[in-house]
């Protein structure tokens, strides 16, 4: 069907390399890679294909193809893009933001301070209206898409969280709870988190079926196991004495490991009880994830 990439892609590669960076110290490799980092950004303000682009009324970044998905929901069947999510949707904007802050600091460091001054203007544009028009008083919780069909604006979904918990959280510090509160209440269960909150008209409970039934449901409801990674994070930004809390949210993954697939995570599972586990046996995200968080959370004992 073509090939495409999603409107994320790239801002992901900005936040693993600031990671790769952190833990390796190879300045060199990120000093060599900085006249193509400027490129990327400079690209997606200018625009590029499928619509990805910043819009110049708000310095948010935009995304939208009538035939492709261009989010991690990125389901398609016969053509049915099943989670379109067109406009700005609230995750591709928080890495937007960290891919911003992330290459305003490689300037700096390699004395680009004129440049370093221009990328940290249009980082802090995007912040200012991130702020201004991704909050939902009325659910105190941030919409999923702006811009684009309102019916999905409103819809409670795990992407907000990638608003605290990347290296430059682009949500004001007194809203990361309340955003945790909805996540946690609507959304979370033993083994990962609900990719929407039931009650939604689109909300599937299980994932089964031929694969239209399938893909109708991947995104509306199905539970991921990668995502309780990012739940963890947000768990520990709010309360970053509490790993011992954090790491609860881990311990139904235990005997999951002696399920479907020994010693593996399964990429999905159903929505409700019992959360069958769903999709491959062995998801590379989901184990990473899990282990990722498993670190993260460790108590260390006292000498």
């Amino acid at each position: 069907e073509g090939v495409y990439h999603t409107a994320d892609a790239t801002l992901w590669f900005f936040h693993a390399l600031g990671r790769y960076l952190e833990a390796s110290g190879d300045w060199t490799t990120v000093s060599g890679l900085l006249p193509q980092l400027e490129e990327i950004v400079a690209h997606h303000i200018a625009g590029t294909r499928f619509g990805i682009g910043v819009d110049p009324r708000d310095g948010l970044l935009r995304q939208g193809d009538e035939a492709l998905p261009l989010t991690w929901m990125d389901a398609r069947v016969q053509g049915w893009v099943v989670t379109p999510r067109r406009g700005k949707a609230v995750e591709i904007n928080a890495l937007w933001y960290n891919a911003l802050r992330l290459l305003e600091d490689w300037q700096r460091r390699a004395e680009r301070g004129a440049r370093a001054d221009e990328t940290a203007r249009a980082a802090e544009r995007a912040r200012t209206s991130f702020n201004a028009r991704f909050w939902n008083p009325r659910r105190s919780c941030l919409f999923d898409v702006l811009d684009g069909d309102p019916a999905e604006a409103e819809l409670n979904r795990p992407n907000q969280l990638f608003a605290f918990t990347l290296p430059y959280p682009v949500l004001e510090r007194e809203r990361w709870e309340p955003v945790l509160d909805a996540v946690r209440r609507e959304l979370l269960t033993p083994l990962g988190l609900r990719s929407l909150s039931p009650g939604a008209p689109q909300y599937k409970s299980r994932y089964d079926g031929d694969l239209r039934a399938r893909d109708a449901a991947y995104h509306q409801g199905t539970v991921w196991s990668w995502l309780i990674g990012p739940y963890v994070d947000a768990c520990l930004r709010v309360r970053p004495d509490d790993a011992a809390g954090a790491r609860k949210a881990l311990e139904a993954f235990l005997p999951h490991l002696d399920d479907a697939c020994a010693g593996q995570v399964s990429e999905v599972f159903d929505a409700e009880p019992p959360f069958t586990p769903r999709g491959c046996v062995a998801q590379a995200w989901g184990v990473a994830e899990l282990l990722r968080a498993w670190v993260k959370t460790e108590i260390k004992a006292a000498p």
